[in-house]
Formats: structure tokens, C-alpha cells, sequence
């Protein structure tokens, strides 16, 4: 499914969440959430990087009236200015994604802990609200990471702001706050407790909607696989009457699709099935339609089936070439009428054997005349010509009952070459044989003895019957692997006018001809998986037998 196939490839193994205590790295994710993962923080870096900048030009731009690093501007500035640097620097490492992600994503966390908590400081602790900037930081890094590490930050956090406050009380007199202090380390742990149970909802509900983005995918698959190989046409319309897909079917029967799909309308891809689909859109009575291409033969059935409840949503239009399905019952005619005559055949054989061993017996009675002598010979050669006939329709039977074997071409061609001029009474320097003796043939021995026969036959009978006047040649094609083996003759070749029906069942230009010899010999060929087909040449006449060499 060359196509269920590259999807399914594509679409990777569905995720599931992992378990508790189990340690969670990027790898395990496929592509396309490691490249979320990094987007992500690609985007808190960037708010870190403007929250930098304000901070920074708050200084610069309102002097004294910056309620930020009074008790310390330059350690503030300071802390801003390398806040800024660093965020400039981690842009480019999420951008190289070296180091790991895990790694990149901790030393940021702690960075932004540590340049706060000094921002903090020099602002005057915890009054200056500063802290709360870094319960951005702990739950937006929680989300980002699906929860890892979360309560390690945010026990980091609570240490520094901590140690920065117990410092600012140990420079400060009057500093106080442990009270706003304490309660802010509570919310540290609060809002990583809570990212955490968030971000594993996330992690669940992508697990899940990965498994459902696979399953999707591969049905998709399978239903283009479907469709493509349907033997009907298919097409699928929206409610705007515009073809959202087609099999190549469809395309066979209505033309090729000028256009892509989901753009293109019914009206201009085949107008005559646009009526009828607005017609039935608003009738709701024609569902079945015998339609016939304009200026061509060809016809076909159209069935429409809503899809959903109603009609305004779009259709399924399944198209059924009726000119198959005659194809089809003329087969099967045929095929019935092959078994009929089959058994027909069968029957007549007892009769027919008994008429010609009857007449034969009288052949050799004396005191007949002249013409009663005629009359005998008559009644023994149409006896022949109808058993011959017969065998002929009883082989229709049996070509598909072959065994290929590996058949060295240059003794084979031999011992035909000994048996086809005995019993023809044939002098053995009419046929000539030209063959490699390394070349063989996979074919069936009895099949290939057959077609041969056929053939040597009807060129004995066309050719000047001189010595050379039939050739057997053996060759390798141009193609790997293939054998190519020529009867030619010397005699007039067959016209063009007939070389189309040369091959037909019961066509031939002889009185006493059945005309399946030929029809037969193809037929062994094609059981055999070889081709038989006319040369036309500008002198004599040519048959070739193509098909596969023996490998040994």
C-alpha cells in the first residue's frame, strides 16, 4: 500500500504518557513535538528578553522615578544588563539546540532565580513585588517541560529568595518580610505543584491525540488504497459541487481532472453529471442514472449516495462503466459456449471414429468402382478434417495446463526437426536449425512441441519446399532474460490485410482449415507466460516466440 505505507511511516508509533517515576527525556518524542518542546522555549526566552529590556530602560528612561534598584542601582543595573546579555546568548543556543534541551532549560530556570532574586535585592526585597516575576518563570518552565524538574526549581527559588532576604535583614535593620518572604516560597511550590498536574494533562491528552493522529492516517491510507483500487469510478463532491477526490477510474471514464482538488467544480470537470447532481439534489428521486458520454461510445451508470443526512453536505458518486460489465457477460457467454461445444466435441468423437474406421474398412473391399472409390476417399477426408477440428476445440481445454521446464533450445530443435520431416515426409535439409547451444528456454515441452508443429506446418505449406526454405532461429533479445525463437519461410508471407485476424479463432483461408491452429498456438504461448506474434517482413513470412529464459 508503494503509498498506507509511507503514511503510516510517517505518522511514527503513538505516544503514550509515560509512567510515574519514569524518567522522561526529549528523544522519546517523535519530530514534530521535539520541535514543539523547542518553540516553546524559544518563545519564554523571548519574554524574558523583553522583560530584560524593560527592566533595563525603566533605569535609563525614568532616572529617580524607577521604583526598581533604589537600594542598589548599580548592582541592579548591573543585573539587568547581564539578564538582557544572557537572554541575547541563549537565543542562540535554542537556535543551534545545543546543548540538550533538559540541560538548556535548567540553566535558564536557575539563571532567571538567581538574576531576579539580585534584582530583588537591590529593589529593596520583597516589597518591590519583583519576586512574583519569578512565578512566571517556574510555571511557564513547568509547562514547557511537562513537569520535570518543577519542584526542584521550585525549591531553588525558595532557597534564593530566602537567602536574599535573610541577607537584606542582616544589611538592613529594619528590613522585615520573612512573613511575605515565607508565603511567596509557598506560592513557588504551589504553582509548580499545579503546572505539574497540568502538564501532565497535556502529555496525557497528546499521547492521545497522537494514537488518534496515527489511527486517522492510517484509515486515510487505507481508503485511498481502497478507493484507487475499485473497479468503479468514484467521486467525491462537496456541498459547493466541487470534486474533493477521484479515483483514477473516474478519471478514465470522465477525463483527467484539470486542476486541484477541492478547487475544481462538477460543472467544469463533467457538466452532464452536474445536472444530474442537481437534479437529484433537489428531487431526491434520481439516485441511479444510465449516462452516456457525449460524442463517444461509452456508457455508464451513475449512483449517488448522500453523504450524511442530508444532501446539502456533499455525495458519493459511484460510476459503473457499462461497456465492463457487457465485456464481462460476453465472457462468460463465451465461456459457457466453450464448454458446450467442448462437450459437444466429446461426444461426436465415438461416432466420427467409427465413420472413418467404417469407411476405411470399405477402402479396402475390391470390386468398387471409380466412383464409389471417390465417394470413400471423400468420406475419409472430411472424417479426418472433423477430427482434427475436434482435438483442436478439445486443446482450447487444456492450455493452462503447462509445466515449465528449463528446455535446452539446440537438441530440442534437433530431435523436432527428425520427427516434424518423417512423419511429413519432409527431406531434413528443408528445415534448417540456427540456435546457440548455451541458450535454453522455460517452457512446456509438450506446449512448445505443439506450437512449433503448428508453425513448421503452415510454412511447409506456403514456402517453395526447396532445401533452406524453413529456418528455426534461436536468439537472445535485447531484453534481460528473454529468448526469441523465429519460424521463417520463403514463401509469399501473409498480406496485410489479413494480419490482424491471423490469430482469431475459426479464421482461415484454406477450404480444408479449422482455423485454430494458429488461435491455439497463441493461447499455449500466453499459458506458458511467452508471446506469439507475425514479423512482417519484406520477403517470406515470419512467426516469433518470445519468452523467458531458463536460468540455471
Amino acid at each position: 500500500m508503494n503509498t498506507v505505507n509511507s503514511t503510516n511511516h510517517n505518522a511514527g508509533p503513538a505516544l503514550s504518557p509515560p509512567q510515574a517515576g519514569e524518567p522522561e527525556r526529549l528523544s522519546q518524542y517523535p519530530a514534530h513535538l521535539a520541535n514543539t518542546y523547542w518553540r516553546s522555549l524559544h518563545y519564554f526566552n523571548l519574554y524574558r528578553m523583553i522583560a530584560a529590556g524593560i527592566l533595563l530602560l525603566a533605569h535609563l528612561f525614568l532616572g529617580g522615578r524607577n521604583p526598581f534598584g533604589a537600594l542598589a542601582p548599580n548592582v541592579y543595573v548591573l543585573a539587568s544588563v547581564l539578564y538582557l546579555l544572557f537572554c541575547a546568548g541563549v537565543a542562540v543556543t535554542i537556535q543551534t539546540r545545543w546543548p540538550r534541551f533538559d540541560l538548556q532549560l535548567s540553566v535558564q530556570v536557575i539563571a532567571d532565580i538567581l538574576l531576579i532574586t539580585v534584582l530583588m535585592y537591590s529593589s529593596g526585597g520583597i516589597a518591590s513585588g519583583l519576586g512574583l516575576l519569578i512565578l512566571v518563570t517556574l510555571a511557564a518552565s513547568s509547562l514547557i517541560s511537562r513537569g520535570r524538574l518543577a519542584m526542584f526549581h521550585a525549591a531553588i527559588a525558595t532557597i534564593a529568595v530566602l537567602l536574599q532576604q535573610t541577607y537584606l535583614s542582616y544589611t538592613q535593620t529594619d528590613a522585615g518580610g520573612y512573613l511575605q518572604a515565607g508565603l511567596l516560597s509557598i506560592a513557588y511550590f504551589a504553582i509548580a505543584g499545579l503546572a505539574y498536574v497540568l502538564a501532565k494533562r497535556l502529555t496525557a491528552s497528546e499521547a492521545i491525540a497522537q494514537r488518534q493522529r496515527v489511527d486517522l492516517a492510517n484509515l486515510d491510507a487505507v481508503n485511498r488504497l481502497v478507493i484507487q483500487d475499485m473497479q468503479d469510478g468514484v467521486i467525491v463532491v462537496d456541498g459547493d459541487n466541487r470534486v474533493r477526490q477521484l479515483n483514477t477510474q473516474a478519471e478514465r471514464l470522465l477525463g483527467p481532472l484539470r486542476g486541484r482538488r477541492g478547487e475544481v467544480a462538477m460543472d467544469d470537470y463533467s457538466r452532464i453529471l452536474a445536472r444530474h447532481i442537481a437534479a437529484w439534489r433537489e428531487s431526491g428521486d434520481i439516485s441511479v442514472l444510465p449516462l452516456r458520454m457525449p460524442g463517444g461510445n461509452r456508457s455508464f451508470r451513475a449512483r449517488i449516495i448522500p453523504i450524511g443526512d442530508k444532501r446539502a453536505l456533499g455525495a458519493v458518486i459511484f460510476l459503473e462503466d457499462l461497456s465492463r460489465l457487457q465485456a464481462q457477460a460476453q465472457q462468460l457467454k463465451l465461456a459457457a459456449l466453450g464448454r458446450l461445444t467442448a462437450n459437444i466435441a466429446h461426444e461426436i468423437r465415438n461416432p466420427l471414429s467409427s465413420i472413418g474406421h467404417a469407411a476405411q474398412l470399405l477402402q479396402e473391399e475390391e470390386g468398387f468402382d471409380a466412383t464409389q472409390k471417390r465417394l470413400l476417399e471423400i468420406i475419409r477426408d472430411n472424417t479426418f478434417r472433423l477430427d482434427r477440428m475436434v482435438q483442436d476445440i478439445l486443446q482450447l481445454n487444456r492450455k493452462d495446463r503447462g509445466q515449465p521446464e528449463a528446455i535446452a533450445l539446440a537438441p530440442f530443435l534437433d530431435i523436432f526437426r527428425q520427427e516434424f520431416t518423417q512423419m511429413e515426409h519432409i527431406a531434413p535439409e528443408s528445415l534448417v536449425i540456427e540456435a546457440d547451444p548455451a541458450l535454453s528456454f522455460n517452457f512446456d515441452r509438450l506446449h512448445l512441441h505443439q506450437i512449433l508443429w503448428n508453425l513448421c506446418g503452415n510454412a511447409w505449406r506456403h514456402c517453395q519446399q526447396q532445401p533452406g526454405s524453413i529456418r528455426l532461429a534461436a536468439s537472445r533479445a535485447e531484453a534481460e532474460n528473454v529468448i526469441q525463437l523465429d519460424v521463417i519461410d520463403d514463401g509469399p508471407g501473409v498480406p496485410s490485410a489479413i494480419q490482424a485476424q491471423l490469430f482469431e479463432p475459426f479464421f482461415t483461408t484454406e477450404s480444408t482449415g479449422t482455423g485454430l491452429g494458429l488461435y491455439i498456438a497463441r493461447q499455449l504461448a500466453e499459458a506458458n507466460g511467452a508471446t506469439l506474434d507475425y514479423i512482417e517482413t519484406t520477403a517470406g513470412g515470419q512467426f516469433r516466440l518470445s519468452g523467458k529464459g531458463a536460468t540455471s
